[in-house]
């Protein structure tokens, strides 16, 4: 039986990489197996995962929709640098002539502001909404701010930013195991839907360093979702203003926590790297 064939563009947004189909022209019958396919780095096209673009349910209240399926298949409520490249990506592809986008993820809709001029997007800031700090239903809370895996305690801060993430600030991130602790973290039982475990350090004023393990994605090079929860725990903390600069593998972002609304805003690059097609 002839198969068809999938055109799709890979982008990255801080060194955090995705398969971006556009599912106006392609039809992805099983997003979840083909995330779980082309995302192998050995086997496959070599990604974080899949983003789907497509038309918003309403209108109305968004420009396009998004949907994000992590490597290991499992679907995720939102990804802060998937909203760049999907600004860039619709802009400079032709789907639109706007440079403020309505974006709608199973967290809500976004606000993606493209920043440039002519035909160049230089940068995307994203209105993320707004932080949560108790949110029972992602985390348990009778377990504190401490979480005990392999004998070891890790004292963090729990963030919602749509998807869980639980901060942890320590005096070397470049020492921390973060895929064995991660993985295990990602799994506590406090968390009931899993989470995104961040390790970080105060290394200026302003200035955060983080690395992160991506819930279903494992080990990654950015988080933009990630890089806002550990901006709002710094500021929570005491150990940054609420302006800051993350330093994450991949590349830097830099987040606001407005305090007007109360929103959170980020700006960070979205970068193309190839077009292809593959079989499906």
């Amino acid at each position: 039986m002839k198969r068809e064939k999938i055109g799709f563009t890979k982008m990255h947004g801080a060194g955090n990489d995705y398969v971006y189909v556009n599912t106006l022209s392609y039809d992805v019958v099983d997003p979840s197996a083909a995330a779980l396919a082309w995302s192998d780095r050995h086997t496959g096209i070599g990604a974080d995962g899949l983003v789907l673009i497509s038309a918003p349910a309403d209108a109305s209240a968004a420009d396009f929709s998004m949907r994000i399926f992590n490597a290991d298949g499992s679907e995720a409520m939102m990804c802060g640098n998937a909203c760049r490249c999907v600004g860039r990506y619709v802009f400079e592809r032709g789907l639109t002539k706007k440079r403020e986008i309505r974006l709608e993820t199973r967290s809500g809709v976004r606000l993606l502001r493209l920043n440039g001029s002519g035909d160049d997007v230089e940068s995307v800031t994203v209105d993320m909404g707004l932080p949560c700090l108790h949110q029972p239903e992602q985390y348990d809370e009778a377990f504190a701010d401490e979480l005990t895996v392999a004998f070891r305690t890790f004292k963090g801060t729990f963030v919602s930013m749509g998807n869980p993430h639980f901060v942890v600030f320590a005096d070397d991130v470049e020492t921390i195991d973060v895929e064995r602790y991660g993985a295990l973290l990602e799994c506590h039982e406090a968390f009931p839907c899993r989470c995104n475990i961040e390790f970080a350090q105060r290394i200026g004023d302003g200035t955060i360093r983080m690395r992160v393990w991506e819930r279903g994605s494992g080990v990654t090079r950015a988080c933009g979702t990630g890089a806002c929860a550990t901006a709002v725990a710094a500021a929570v903390t005491g150990r940054a203003s609420r302006k800051t600069r993350v330093v994450m593998d991949g590349g830097t972002l830099h987040v606001e926590w407005n305090e007007t609304d109360g929103r959170v805003y980020m700006t960070g690059p979205a970068s193309f790297v190839f077009d292809g097609e593959i079989s499906y």
